[in-house]
């Protein structure tokens, strides 16, 4: 997966510029940096649901928007479940979409669930699961797509810090064990520095990429041991010290117009 000078803009509103970005098949990378920067139109584009304005992106060498697509998997912040179906029925919606009959997509789907936590709730509707649970039926559905690229657009977004930490700790070895490219928008430092090989950090808008920091990815090691070592906590200073407000302009003081 690669952006060379990518850019896009909305009209007269330039949301990304210049960005040149390269994934390794396999690689886990995280996008951080604050809001409005185009971290999540960054997404979209490299899916294939939007053509940049100048530049160019692949996915496993395809640079058409249907061929993009064709490769990536995206799991937007709202899990998106149809409040109708069961769990285990919105999970297997990515192979009934695949051409799949309803029961081998039930049964493939049924194979998984013990995997990630979910045995016992195959058949509760998505308002009878709690948040975390309603994000790993999202989240297995997006595997089930089949898709060699995983885009995760703040996947944990909208959960409460302590559900946020164990749902971490519960994707690091299955994203290690799927041996999938995965490249994950987050605002939360920790979660990025924890789950990735490598940050990405952009500029505000428009957004360019302007450093990478190197991750922390150790599924071997618990999140409470990760999180704490002193290599982990001077990668975090570096990323806060990288996304802390610009500075002021020269001469310019707190009552300056």
């Amino acid at each position: 997966m690669s952006a060379r000078r990518a850019g896009h803009s909305f009209g007269a509103l330039t949301v990304l510029d210049g960005v040149d970005l390269e994934v390794e098949d396999g690689e886990i990378v995280a996008l951080v940096g604050p809001s409005g920067c185009g971290k999540s139109t960054l997404l979209t584009l490299i899916a294939g649901l939007d053509e940049p304005t100048r530049g160019g992106i692949a996915v496993r060498g395809r640079e058409d928007g249907p061929g993009r697509l064709a490769g990536c998997a995206w799991m937007p912040q709202r899990d998106c479940l149809l409040p109708w179906y069961s769990a285990l029925d919105n999970a297997a919606l990515a192979l009934r979409n695949r051409g799949a009959g309803r029961r081998e997509a039930r049964a493939a789907a049924d194979r998984l669930f013990s995997r990630l936590g979910l045995a016992g709730f195959e058949r509760s509707l998505p308002g009878e699961l709690s948040g975390g649970m309603r994000q790993r039926v999202a989240f297995l559905r997006t595997l089930l797509s089949g898709k060699e690229v995983l885009l995760l657009d703040e996947p944990f977004a909208a959960l409460d810090a302590l559900t946020r930490g164990q749902l971490q700790e519960w994707l690091l070895p299955l994203l290690g064990g799927e041996g999938r490219t995965v490249l994950l928008v987050t605002h939360d430092i920790e979660e990025a520095l924890y789950l990735a090989d490598r940050v990405a950090v952009l500029s505000a808008r428009p957004g360019r990429i302007v450093e990478w920091v190197e991750g922390a990815r150790t599924p071997a090691a618990g999140r409470s041991q990760v999180v704490t070592a002193p290599g982990f906590n001077r990668r975090r200073e570096r990323l806060l010290e990288l996304l802390g407000p610009a500075p002021a302009p020269a001469g310019a003081g707190p009552d300056s117009p």
